[in-house]
């Protein structure tokens, strides 16, 4: 097969190294992929967002399967387009994309249907959201409606951090904002549970925790994500059973009512509370970093997957997992998440061990001159196989030493709530 896969971040990486594994595999055209992917196959530049260039390029290659990485082409329904043309896509369309793309859609969809959430409100302009923020009793959380990489939350412990984060979003940090979420702030652990569905069936496809915050002990600025650990600590079969029961039976439900099938990946962002799960939000795709610390878990083959959810036949395949522990940790630019400078050679790269248990997967990187360079704030995930966390720890930070880039910064105490 020819497959083609959009993105090119650490989870794009990630998925295509499984993937090339397969023998059935004769070619990935990543689009526009990273430095590492260019190892493994072949990147092609050109403008993603022009889905007319895109579905040309595949109809001449010959591309039998396309996968979308991230969220913004499939918001804005590059599903719905190629599939016009007969391609074959692994991802949700236009319409079931909108659990991400707007989480007022998902907030009015947990409140019809009863799903366990944080309390909300849905505001449309500064006034009467400032006015609103004037009643409150603090933590609260402060959502952007629509799409911000994974950016467009903000936890206030104060008035006046609230009042910072209403006027950056609309004031348009994250695009043109009409309306603004206010929540209420939930205390509890956080777990990412994830679901592949065909439209038809869905199952399980890992749980982990990722960490958010650019500094060790949870402190500094959110992020994309700093790593993640799999299988989450949190997840057991009581846990398991309510979240299917609570919360994805009754969205698979709403959207059908909807008449919209879900196909693709399902990212259930939860949070634990005293044993009872509620839902944060909904991502229309792999995480990432979660990705990258699962993918490497799964003994299904990943091309099986795809292919059974494009084709319906989801029921019938068996999705097998190692039992193995894994610990993804991301090295970042220095700066990030605020300014960072671009195109800084990374070295040593050539130093780093992988093999069968441990993985090195490029996010923000380019090739420059015949040299690695970063493109972005979020550069290198280094992953780590073992029976016991403790392992993959030690592992995974012994791989990062070997790289010795002092542009760069990373937490050293990923996975600490489940290592003790």
């Amino acid at each position: 097969m020819i497959i083609g896969i959009i993105g090119s971040g650490g989870r794009e990486h990630s998925i295509g190294k499984i993937l090339i594994k397969s023998k059935k595999i004769k070619k990935i055209y990543f689009f526009p992929g990273n430095a590492g992917t260019q190892q493994i196959s072949t990147n092609v530049d050109l403008n993603t967002d022009s889905f007319e260039v895109l579905k040309n390029f595949i109809l001449k290659k010959k591309i039998e399967m396309v996968i979308i990485g991230p969220e913004k082409p499939l918001v804005n329904g590059i599903v719905d387009y190629l599939e016009k043309f007969n391609i074959k896509v692994f991802g949700p369309n236009k319409s079931a994309a909108k659990l991400e793309g707007s989480k007022i859609f998902t907030k009015q969809i947990c409140e019809k249907y009863k799903i366990p959430t944080a309390k909300f409100k849905i505001l449309e302009n500064k006034k009467n959201t400032f006015k609103y923020l004037d009643s409150l009793n603090y933590p609260i959380v402060i959502k952007a409606d629509n799409l911000a990489s994974g950016k467009g939350v903000y936890i206030c412990n104060t008035k006046k951090e609230a009042y910072t984060s209403v006027n950056e979003i609309f004031n348009g940090k994250f695009g043109k904002a009409k309306k603004i979420l206010l929540e209420e702030f939930l205390e509890g652990e956080e777990m990412s549970y994830f679901i592949v569905s065909d439209g038809i069936t869905y199952k399980f496809f890992g749980s982990a925790q990722d960490h958010k915050r650019a500094l060790d002990g949870d402190k500094g600025k959110n992020t994309g994500g700093m790593g993640a650990y799999s299988p989450s600590r949190l997840l057991n079969d009581k846990i398991e059973k309510k979240i299917k029961d609570k919360i994805i039976n009754p969205t698979l439900k709403a959207l059908k009512n909807l008449k919209i099938k879900y196909k693709g990946f399902l990212y259930v962002g939860l949070m634990i509370v005293k044993n009872e799960p509620y839902l944060i939000e909904y991502n229309v795709r792999m995480g990432d970093p979660e990705c990258q610390t699962i993918i490497p878990l799964l003994k299904t083959p990943l091309l099986d997957v795809f292919n059974a959810c494009c084709n319906k036949k989801l029921k019938n395949l068996n999705i097998k997992w190692s039992k193995n522990k894994s610990i993804c940790v991301v090295v970042c630019s220095k700066g990030y998440p605020d300014d960072f400078k671009k195109n800084i050679p990374i070295n040593n790269i050539e130093k780093i061990s992988q093999n069968k248990n441990n993985y090195l997967f490029h996010a923000g990187t380019i090739v420059k001159n015949e040299k690695v360079v970063t493109s972005g704030g979020r550069v290198l995930n280094f992953v780590s196989l073992s029976k016991k966390f403790i392992n993959s720890k030690k592992n995974v930070y012994q791989n990062i030493k070997k790289l010795n880039w002092t542009k760069g910064f990373y937490r050293k105490d990923i996975g600490y709530k489940v290592i003790n």
